[in-house]
């Protein structure tokens, strides 16, 4: 299963906002825009919004053809 390419953007932010934001990416170990992703699934759940759970980027090294 591939996955598929993510959305880019531009976002404009406060600077007191996006600092908010890196504290606590930095406390869950995630990089800002994985917790913006993070924050945005959360929001979007409480009001009740369905979204397909996401697709986990395959992790580790690529299998060489002997492998497979």
């Amino acid at each position: 299963m591939t996955v598929p390419p993510k959305k880019a953007f531009p976002l404009r932010l406060d600077p007191a906002l996006y600092a908010a934001i890196e504290r606590a990416a930095a406390g869950d170990l995630r990089s800002i825009n994985a917790q913006v992703e993070c924050l945005l699934r959360e929001a979007l759940a409480r009001r009740g919004v369905k979204l397909d759970a996401p697709v986990a980027a395959k992790r580790g090294r690529p299998k060489k053809e002997e492998d497979v």
